[in-house]
């Protein structure tokens, strides 16, 4: 994390107050997995599916809790991300090969977020897609370049609470078969050609370069890491932060396909653009409806570049052995140039519902790869110390890591 926030080793005691000033790396996190490359991929899911594939929220919600707390803890214990890390302990072609493909995970993810900031602003100004990207793409290098962590910490929290509201507010206006989604959230069903959809879900909810961010940022409230009962109380806190965050976002994800599922499944239209689910919110929910889904999904794709942007960077130093710093010209140019060649290739691109989706199931088939990087590490004693995973952890994130390698097999096979 940036270097300020690593040296800051206060020594306090903890209490209700310090819990909740421990409250915000995981919410920061959850940004990543409330982006428009969700919006695409569950509304995809509802306009299509229903109900159906609403267990696939809870699923890879799950995994999330479990991988989003196991790599929280490299950072806790290590006072390294997870890209120092790879770089520290792996043979250096292997660290470059394994941090390079989590570099086009951040572009992929990158590429989604200016997308929906895009065409959100093209649904709220006539803004055409093209110049919302580079509009996005510089508010959010001037954001990244004049904000401390800190600061942006609390824009994004504010972001999260506006973004949920948004979906709150939807849900009320719609008749949601409450039955059918609790259903749906419980039972597996993967229906006839649904498997890039539920894919693009798993890709959009576990998000590799969520991993290399949480690592990261969860330094910003180390206190005194020579006291082990203050790493433990540490490492509980950090598990109520990230449950809860992840909790939201389980909420938020699911609330996206219920709303689609009520309105544009139980009406036969298939959405195939997040302008046209917009339009068509209208004649179904009402204008109000309309226009707070625009909103949302415009806070949604500025918070989520960001994160995405700080991502980049700290893969991007971590590669040459340095924390994530703004100032340092590793950070600077890992931010700038994952989010430009995201805008970029944003140009060259046709479709934008499609490569929201496409975008999304990209990160999945690179998802696999952080998994067992992040298992080798936390499981490692050269590593962790004693802190390493016992047993039972490490099977459970090995099965996590079959499970995403498996879907992802089941995913070529759909294609062939």
């Amino acid at each position: 994390m940036i270097n300020e926030l690593k040296s800051k080793q206060h020594e306090k005691k903890f209490g209700i107050k310090e819990v909740l000033k421990y409250m915000g790396p995981g919410l920061l996190v959850t940004v990543g997995f409330i982006d428009p490359g969700n919006w695409a991929s569950n509304i995809a899911a509802g306009s299509t599916y229903g109900y159906k594939l609403l267990w696939m929220v809870t699923l890879s919600t799950i995994m999330l809790v479990v991988l989003q707390h196991n790599v929280a803890h490299l950072g806790i214990v290590t006072n390294e991300c997870l890209s120092e890390s790879a770089t520290r302990h792996l043979k250096p072609w292997a660290s470059k090969v394994i941090l390079s493909t989590g570099i086009m995970a951040a572009i992929s993810t990158a590429l989604a977020e200016i997308l929906g900031g895009a065409i959100a602003l093209n649904m709220l100004f006539r803004v055409p897609i093209k110049i919302g990207s580079v509009m996005v793409f510089g508010l959010i290098v001037y954001m990244l370049l004049s904000n401390s962590y800190f600061k942006l910490e609390k824009w994004i929290i504010g972001f999260v609470s506006i973004i949920g509201l948004s979906f709150l507010y939807e849900l009320s206006l719609v008749d949601v078969n409450w039955g059918a989604a609790a259903t749906g959230w419980v039972s597996v069903s993967i229906p006839e050609g649904s498997m890039t959809i539920v894919m693009s879900v798993l890709g959009a909810v576990v998000m590799p370069h969520n991993l290399f961010l949480h690592s990261e940022i969860i330094q910003s409230r180390q206190w005194n890491l020579q006291d082990e009962s203050v790493i433990k109380k540490q490492l509980s806190f950090e598990f109520l932060d990230t449950l809860f965050s992840m909790g939201v976002g389980w909420a938020i994800n699911s609330a996206m396909i219920i709303l689609a599922a009520t309105t544009f499944f139980a009406d036969k239209i298939h959405v195939e653009e997040l302008s046209i689910a917009k339009n068509m919110l209208e004649p179904l929910a009402g204008s109000g409806a309309a226009l707070v889904f625009a909103i949302a999904l415009l806070f949604s794709g500025i918070s989520s570049t960001i994160t995405a942007g700080m991502a980049g960077g700290s893969i991007f130093a971590g590669m040459f052995g340095e924390p994530y710093n703004i100032e340092d010209i590793h950070s600077k140019f890992g931010v700038i140039g994952i989010l430009g060649i995201a805008t970029l290739i944003i140009f060259l691109i046709q479709d934008s519902f499609k490569g929201l989706i496409y975008s999304q199931m990209m990160l999945s088939i690179q998802l696999p790869i952080t998994v067992f990087l992040q298992i080798y590490l936390t499981s490692s004693e050269k590593v962790m110390g004693k802190y390493k995973n016992p047993l039972s952890t490490k099977l459970v994130l090995i099965a996590i890591g079959v499970i995403l390698t498996v879907l992802n097999i089941m995913l070529f096979a759909s294609f062939i």
